[in-house]
């Protein structure tokens, strides 16, 4: 998964991994050009997983 990879679908992503995870905000999911590690650590501190985890979901959704 690359930042071209988030940044194209994000918003399509977004609202997937919302509704897959409803304990997820606006703000856990804003994506900020070079902050994709920063919100990725966040995603995994709300959600619990692993960073592969993580990948793994969205390249899923």
């Amino acid at each position: 998964m690359n930042t071209t990879e988030l940044k194209g679908d994000w918003e399509v992503q977004k609202g997937k991994l919302k509704q897959k995870f409803a304990k997820l905000t606006d703000n856990d999911l804003l994506f900020i050009d070079g902050k994709k590690e920063e919100m990725l650590g966040k995603l995994q501190v709300t959600l619990g997983k692993t960073k592969e985890e993580l990948h793994k979901i969205i390249e899923a959704l």
